[in-house]
């Protein structure tokens, strides 16, 4: 009997990929989304990519507790990974209270019910923003948290501590993995799905991809004079199917009984930093274009420079990252090109 997951916030950026992967991978899926971040655009484009018309969406909040708990009660559910959360620094920034009462209601809900249900594997969605501006580099799992520099980035810290205590005090029922991701970025290679920001994007590479395509006048650096080779901050860039393929890994891990641990960390990383001003030439290069971009000043919040040490997701749960810097640029340009097709 296939085994079943859900995927809480499935319809966004990273979700779609991950269901992607699980169906390929002989997972049953159910999506689960509220649409606040995204439209059905990558819903769409999963279904035509795997084939499953039929695959099940369930338009719902997971603020709404009972909406929570009679998805796991009407299911058989093996597994969860929870994406549904608000992402965006700044606006946590700006709205602290309202970052608080989503991420983490959400998260409770979802445990909570899943408690009730009998139990359930449970995969958290967190971040490299948990390490702050960390003492040395690369991070490995054992580096020390920092104080996180924003409403989101707390949230992250929060949540992963929520998920530790709950299994901890659960008596087997719950069994949690927690995948630190550092940054995700392009598009599957088959330009239907991939990252869709509303408004004004947050990350990097929509804002090059926007850019090119004319819908932005000019990229923005922020800062130059940060003490690295090029003056720009140093990232780890994860092309968003290694990522996704790593979801596979450890849902796989968990479901069959290979943990070590009732409650594991993981770093998802490529353990090979780039620079901001590095990713935009390696983009103008791989797709023949020439960015109109300018250096501003430094960003609130921006770390100087953090990059994964990927040995024990490697090790442990036989992921690695695959994809070249290069492959994942052209994707994310074959999405642009794609969205500017369907209008969007």
């Amino acid at each position: 009997m296939k085994k079943t997951v859900l995927v809480s916030g499935g319809a966004g950026f990273i979700g779609s990929h991950v269901t992607v992967e699980l169906l390929q991978a002989g997972y049953e899926v159910i999506v689960a989304d509220n649409f606040s971040n995204c439209d059905t655009t990558c819903f769409e484009g999963v279904k035509k990519i795997t084939g499953r018309v039929d695959l099940p969406l369930v338009k719902m909040d997971f603020c709404d507790a009972a909406a929570a708990e009679r998805l796991f009660a009407e299911n058989r559910i093996d597994a969860v990974i929870h994406f549904a959360a608000f992402k965006a620094v700044g606006e946590s920034v700006a709205k602290p209270l309202m970052y608080y009462k989503n991420n983490l209601q959400s998260f409770l809900n979802v445990l909570e019910a899943a408690e009730k249900a009998g139990g359930c594997n449970v995969l958290f969605s967190s971040s490299a923003t948990v390490y702050g501006e960390p003492d040395t580099v690369p991070v490995t799992e054992k580096t020390p948290r920092k104080p996180a520099t924003s409403p989101y980035g707390n949230t992250k810290q929060m949540c992963e501590d929520i998920l530790r205590d709950a299994v901890k005090a659960s008596e087997g029922r719950l069994k949690g993995i927690l995948l630190r991701y550092f940054n995700p970025i392009g598009a599957h290679p088959s330009a239907l799905i991939g990252e869709l920001p509303r408004g004004v994007p947050n990350n990097l590479v929509p804002f090059i991809t926007q850019t090119a395509i004319g819908k932005r006048e000019c990229l923005s650096i922020f800062g130059n004079d940060y003490p690295t080779p090029d003056g720009t901050c140093l990232r780890d860039y994860i092309d968003i199917v290694d990522l996704a393929k790593a979801h596979v890994c450890a849902v796989s891990r968990m479901i069959d009984g290979k943990m070590k641990e009732d409650c594991e960390v993981f770093n998802i990383g490529t353990g090979r930093p780039v620079s901001v001003l590095e990713l935009v030439n390696a983009f103008e290069k791989v797709n023949g274009l020439k960015l109109n971009y300018k250096f501003a000043p430094r960003r609130a919040g921006d770390v100087t420079a953090i990059w994964a040490d990927p040995t024990l997701a490697n090790e442990e749960m036989g992921w690695k990252a695959e994809r070249s810097v290069e492959q994942t640029l052209a994707a994310a340009w074959a999405w642009e090109r794609h969205l500017h097709e369907l209008g969007l």
